[in-house]
């Protein structure tokens, strides 16, 4: 499960920021926490509020990032960039990440301190008693070299010294063949998010959808069971494989969706770009929710509700909630503008994002805002903008 994150000099984001998942004992136990592996209270989700262009996307996008550059930038070719992009007042500083996870039923931590350019500092911790290092990898400018210090991580030593400057120790590590690494390297975030921001609703996303559910038999029964719960009209999904017009490849077939009608006792299909935008957006939100529901994974969604009735969103977290549905303690971390959602968790799962008029962005969990009460009405006094984040008209 992921404790926490932080990162800073990352796009709008100037200064260090942390989004913290852990709760206090204090904190009365609900179905939206679980007991992690570790041992600690962890939130199974966090949603992160505030107006358009404060920041929202930039605050889920070093979960993304991490996720690719750990698992996937060995992929990349020895001359590109590492896609991170610094706040406009700071071009030439570093970019730094920290995220700490439970994780084979221990707690690490991953740093990773680089540029556009090359890595400068990347470490991996164990906590035993307190947290020791696996591996910590240095550029050392005046040797023109990694520097690279392991404990039981398993990467022999001439490897580890020609890790190249845009990549993962640990990516690289999995290329070997080592246990840990391969482990780590292994996709556990599920997103709608990558470095230019979300990805746009339309068809090509509905047909990696519908690819994604022709290879999950259960979880197309499951989405087919509360698409049709939640549309009054609909009373089931179908995937079919259609011809598409493409000169090079005149047998080459897709999947798509259809829906599946009722009326005066006639039954009938429409494709799903015939559906409504919320049907459209709830089955692909559920291809990636599902999959993160059954393998326990992270999901982290980027304008949750979109397209979405506001009466969808309980349902919909209730997924997460629910012990019987999420078995596997999957979490959800979402930006949303239906603020609705402040009446149904706790304040401990809420980040409240704002920028101010030098375009740098802040976040605060909402329990720490000042003043706040348990007993306050979060939904009323959040639209009263008693704790900021909210759109300023002059």
């Amino acid at each position: 499960m992921l404790h926490n994150y932080a990162f800073s000099n990352f796009q709008s984001f100037r200064d260090r920021v942390e989004v913290d998942l852990t709760l206090s004992r204090k904190v009365v136990m609900t179905d939206w926490m679980a007991e992690s592996e570790t041992g600690e209270r962890v939130s199974k989700l966090m949603a992160v509020i505030g107006p358009n262009g404060s920041g929202k996307t930039a605050l889920l996008k070093p979960l993304a990032f991490l996720s690719w550059f750990v698992g996937q930038s060995f992929q990349q070719p020895p001359e590109a960039a590492i896609p991170v992009t610094p706040h406009i007042t700071l071009p030439n500083e570093p970019t730094e990440f920290e995220v700490t996870v439970d994780f084979d039923g221990k707690l690490w931590r991953y740093v990773l301190r680089c540029t556009a350019q090359r890595v400068l500092h990347e470490a991996l911790y164990l906590k035993r008693d307190r947290f020791g290092y696996v591996f910590v990898r240095d550029w050392d400018a005046s040797a023109e070299a990694y520097v690279v210090k392991q404990q039981d991580f398993g990467l022999s030593a001439q490897e580890a010294k020609k890790v190249r400057p845009n990549v993962s120790l640990i990516s690289w590590a999995a290329q070997f063949g080592v246990p840990l690494a391969v482990r780590m390297a292994a996709p556990y975030i599920i997103t709608n998010v990558n470095i230019f921001g979300r990805m746009p609703m339309g068809e090509p996303v509905m047909q990696v959808a519908a690819q994604h559910f022709s290879g999950n038999p259960a979880q197309r029964e499951r989405m087919s069971r509360l698409l049709s719960a939640w549309d009054l009209g609909l009373s089931g999904v179908e995937l079919q494989e259609i011809p598409v017009n493409n000169p090079q490849d005149p047998n080459m077939k897709v999947w798509w969706p259809f829906g599946k009608h009722r009326s005066h006792g006639t039954e009938f299909q429409l494709p799903f770009n015939l559906e409504s935008s919320g049907t459209q957006g709830a089955f692909v939100l559920l291809a990636l929710l599902l999959d993160a529901l059954e393998r326990g994974g992270l999901a982290v969604i980027d304008e949750f509700e979109n397209d979405l009735h506001p009466h969808m969103l309980e349902p919909i977290l209730d997924l997460f909630a629910n012990p019987a549905t999420n078995p596997n303690r999957a979490q959800l971390v979402f930006t949303c503008h239906a603020v609705e959602v402040l009446n149904l968790i706790h304040k401990s799962q809420v980040m409240l994002v704002q920028k101010d008029g030098e375009c740098e962005s802040s976040a605060i969990r909402m329990d720490a805002v000042e003043g706040i009460r348990n007993d306050d009405n979060f939904y009323a006094k959040y639209m009263a903008g008693a704790y900021g984040a909210v759109p300023v008209f002059d």
